[in-house]
């Protein structure tokens, strides 16, 4: 079972800003409140920058009603975790390219970086990237590229034999743009993976969706999250 661990106040300040994402770091903190959590994945801790309050980037929008107004990216989801330690244990071959897809705060994309994995991380605003990118510095991770990327506009990013993404399926109407995502960016005889919480109901509406392309297979991962035990459903899809 894996664990995610919080930063304790006290240790913020001992975090470093590497020079040369402080100016995206200080543009980040004169807009928001911002903080770091940590995530131990196969015994190391990475330091990932979120923010601390989210009320400036819903208010004024009914978050219930509308649930593809909630900023998904700002929260580190537990899938996300389970992803980056199955990304740790898969040894990085030579010419190997991951595309992370809805990345958000980045944690997959970065932890696989940091075990050696040729990354590309993508979202679809500059603005999230840049969450990324002061936290692949402070993490010391280098071998890991950024991209804006829409799904309803995908631009030429070439292809990728690993897709990996974690809680994508937050809306039914982004998942045949997630299918054409697929076929435009997954190399001949690629792999995708995809976590979620077992709780999303979105995973049962989407794999029909794949039957026809995709051959399908499911393990099922547990996470401790605070005081809650939480199963993560880990999907790999691969081209008949």
């Amino acid at each position: 079972m894996l664990e995610g661990a919080g930063y304790r106040e006290e240790e913020l300040a001992q975090i470093t800003i590497p020079k040369d994402v402080r100016p995206v770091y200080d543009r980040l903190k004169a807009r928001y409140s911002l903080e770091f959590e940590s995530v131990v994945v196969k015994k190391r801790r990475f330091r990932f920058l979120h923010l601390k309050d989210i009320e400036p980037l819903i208010a004024g929008k009914d978050i219930f009603a509308q649930t593809e107004e909630f900023p998904y990216w700002v929260k580190i989801w537990e899938s996300s975790v389970v992803m980056a330690d199955f990304m740790a244990n898969i040894a990085p071959r030579p010419g190997t390219r991951v595309l992370e897809l809805g990345a958000g705060l980045g944690v997959t994309g970065i932890v696989a970086s940091a075990f050696g994995h040729e990354v590309t991380i993508t979202d679809y605003q500059d603005e999230i990237l840049d969450f990324c990118r002061v936290s692949a510095a402070v993490n010391g991770c280098r071998k890991v590229s950024f991209e804006r990327l829409d799904w309803l506009s995908p631009t030429d990013l070439g292809t990728f034999e690993l897709i990996i993404g974690s809680e994508v399926l937050f809306h039914p109407r982004f998942f045949n743009p997630l299918l054409d995502v697929f076929k435009k960016y997954l190399a001949p005889g690629g792999v995708i993976y995809l976590a979620h919480d077992r709780r999303r109901k979105s995973l049962a509406r989407f794999l029909p969706m794949c039957e026809q392309d995709y051959d399908i297979a499911v393990q099922r991962r547990r996470l401790k999250a605070l005081d809650e035990n939480l199963e993560i459903i880990l999907t790999r899809l691969t081209q008949k």
